[in-house]
């Protein structure tokens, strides 16, 4: 028996209307998320090269544990375990934010930690040297600089986390995944369904992508 496969246009075609559901929750989720591991990527991986142990070592701890462990389980901690230790449902959307925010700042920190040591030690006796502070030092001269050279690696972090909501389906998330796991289910074209999704994924990092390295080249140009 010959097994034929002809791939269904039409039905793929069907599929992106219902399919486009799903970006707006990938897009509030990944760059929700972003947003704030950014900021907590700044906290912890400006802690993590604090001389001061009592500092350096919670931001160490956090940073191993959340790199050292798959985003999907974390999700799954936060979306089904917390709620037993605090008493209360945890909404899906908020729990795929959560652990966004959560394994991003982790792998933020040490773009941060590896972009300001980066910088050569004697940018900050010149601004000393010219009677700034310490504080006045970094923000205005080694931070700058160090940013700069972090554009390439948070680029790529932003690309892994938006592929990374695809785990979320598990939890109900209704993001691209999930979509297109409902549809599927109803009209049983799983190929076709699965190349748009994999289509619509592709435009989201290509337009980050494309974004980024206007952004690096305009920070190049400035330098």
């Amino acid at each position: 028996m010959e097994f034929q496969f002809q791939f269904d246009w039409q039905a793929a075609i069907n599929s992106i209307p219902y399919l486009l559901k799903g970006v707006p929750y990938t897009l509030l989720i990944s760059f929700g998320g972003l947003a704030i591991g950014f900021v907590l990527g700044i906290i912890f991986g400006l802690l993590s090269i604090n001389k001061k142990w009592f500092l350096r070592w919670p931001a160490t701890i956090y940073i191993e544990i959340f790199r050292g462990t798959p985003i999907l389980v974390q999700v799954l901690f936060i979306f089904y375990g917390l709620p037993d230790l605090i008493g209360n449902p945890i909404d899906p959307l908020a729990a795929g934010i959560a652990a966004i925010a959560l394994n991003s700042g982790a792998y933020i920190s040490e773009v941060v930690r590896g972009g300001v040591q980066s910088i050569d030690r004697g940018q900050t006796e010149a601004g000393l040297s010219l009677g700034l502070s310490r504080s006045q030092t970094f923000w205005s001269i080694i931070w700058p600089q160090a940013f700069r050279r972090m554009i390439p690696p948070l680029g790529n972090q932003g690309i892994v986390s938006i592929k990374d909501t695809s785990l979320f389906s598990v939890i109900g998330v209704g993001e691209l995944v999930r979509q297109g796991q409902v549809y599927i289910a109803n009209t049983f074209t799983a190929f076709e369904v699965y190349f748009v999704v994999a289509c619509l994924y592709l435009m989201i990092t290509l337009s980050l992508s494309l974004l980024l390295r206007l952004l690096e080249r305009r920070g190049l140009a400035s330098v």
